[in-house]
């Protein structure tokens, strides 16, 4: 049975970092692009960033760029997101998202599989 399970978020002061992780089991990780998202009340889901099975290839939302970085360790089965001088308006519950293949999708229904959301709330 495929799963993904999202761990690492918390509280976190403006400015402040935060490390999600995201385990995959069922032998979703091999070949598999893996994306964050993430969606904050009363707002739509939103891309974060994807990265590619192999990890050579890694795309950001242009919100996140030059704070948050995605990053992979295949032989754990885990994906990564190292949150850094994050913001009030990051807030939001955090998704991890798996779909085969390398090109990368900003859509959310374009994934096939999905965890169960950890809360990121960062205060001002």
């Amino acid at each position: 049975q495929v799963q993904l399970v999202e761990s690492g978020g918390g509280l976190v002061q403006s400015g402040g970092s935060l490390r999600l992780s995201c385990v995959g089991s069922g032998g979703i990780i091999s070949g598999y692009g893996m994306a964050w998202f993430r969606q904050a009340p009363g707002r739509e889901r939103e891309f974060v960033g994807f990265i590619t099975w192999s990890g050579d290839s890694i795309e950001y939302a242009d919100f996140v760029k030059g704070r948050f970085t995605i990053s992979r360790d295949n032989a754990a089965n885990t994906m990564y997101l190292q949150m850094d001088s994050l913001k009030p308006e990051d807030t939001a519950v955090y998704y991890c998202a798996a779909r085969y293949g390398s090109y990368y999708y900003v859509r959310g229904a374009d994934y096939d599989y999905w965890g169960q959301g950890t809360q990121v709330t960062v205060s001002s």
